[in-house]
C-alpha cells in the first residue's frame, strides 16, 4: 500500500491537472494501524531474524510522508473511523485535517512496547504541544474527533451525512485558489515547523528499532494476538 502511496504522490505532484489532493479511505477505517502478525515491518528482517522495522520505515513510509509534506499543492486528509499507528502519520501531514464526529485518533505505539513513528513525533508536538503530545504517546489513548478538534489536532469535525460533500467543495475552492501561493505558504510552514523533519525520521526510525528488539515488544505482539493484559519489563 505505501509503494501505491508513493506513486500516486508522485503522479500528482508532476500532473499540472492535479491542484489539490485529498487523502481518504474507501471503508469504515482511515488507517487501524500495522498487521502485528507479520512483525509490524512488512516481512522484512534484520541479518539476525529480527523485524526491519527502521528499514521499513525509510523505504516504504518515509518517502511517502516527506512528499506529501514537501508536495506543492494543498493536501486535505478526509478521516472517518479509527486513525491510528502510522495511519495518524498519515493523516496529519496534510495541510488541513477534518473528521466525522464518530473518526478518533490513536498512537498505540505503547501499548505493544514500540514509540511513535512516521513523523508523528513531530506533527503531534507541532500541533498540540509537547503536554498533550506525551499523554497521546504515553497513554495509548484515543483522541474522539471533538476533543482532537478542541485540541487543534485537527482543523474540525463534519457529519457524517454531509461529510463527502463538504470535502469535495473545500477540495474544489483550493484547487480554484492561488496555488502558487498555497505552496509557497507551505514552504514557509515547513521551514519554521518541521525544518528539522528528516532528521526526526531517522531518529524516531533508529529509536523504533530498539524498541522491536525488545523484549517489551515480544511481549506486546504476544498479548495483542492471545488478546490478554501484557506484563511488560523494561527490557
Amino acid at each position: 500500500m505505501s509503494k501505491d502511496l508513493f506513486a500516486a504522490v508522485e503522479a500528482v505532484r508532476d500532473d499540472d491537472d492535479v491542484r489539490a489532493v485529498v487523502i481518504a479511505a474507501t471503508g469504515r477505517a482511515f488507517c487501524s494501524g500495522a498487521d502485528l502478525k507479520d512483525g509490524a515491518a512488512g516481512g522484512l528482517t534484520t541479518p539476525d531474524g529480527k523485524p526491519d522495522l527502521e528499514r521499513a520505515l525509510h523505504e516504504n513510509y518515509h518517502p511517502v510522508i516527506t512528499g506529501l509534506r514537501n508536495l506543492p499543492k494543498p493536501v486535505i486528509s478526509a478521516v472517518q473511523g479509527p486513525c491510528a499507528g502510522v495511519g495518524l502519520s498519515l493523516a496529519l501531514c496534510a495541510d488541513l485535517v477534518y473528521a466525522t464526529p464518530d473518526a478518533y485518533f490513536l498512537l498505540a505505539f505503547v501499548n505493544i512496547g514500540l514509540v511513535p513513528d512516521g513523523g508523528s513525533s513531530a506533527f503531534i508536538p507541532a500541533r498540540v504541544g509537547a503536554a498533550r503530545a506525551a499523554e497521546m504517546a504515553m497513554l495509548g489513548e484515543r483522541v474522539d474527533a471533538i476533543k482532537a478538534a478542541e485540541w487543534g489536532l485537527i482543523n474540525g469535525t463534519v457529519e457524517r451525512d454531509l461529510f463527502d460533500d463538504w470535502i469535495d467543495g473545500l477540495a474544489e475552492r483550493l484547487a480554484s485558489g492561488p496555488t502558487l501561493s498555497y505552496a509557497g505558504t507551505k514552504r514557509q510552514i515547513n521551514s519554521w515547523v518541521y525544518g528539522s523533519l528528516d532528521a526526526q525520521l531517522a531518529l524516531e526510525a533508529s529509536i523504533q528499532q530498539e524498541m522491536v528488539e525488545s523484549a517489551d515488544f515480544a511481549e506486546g505482539v504476544l498479548a495483542f494476538i492471545e488478546k490478554r493484559e501484557t506484563s511488560f519489563t523494561g527490557r
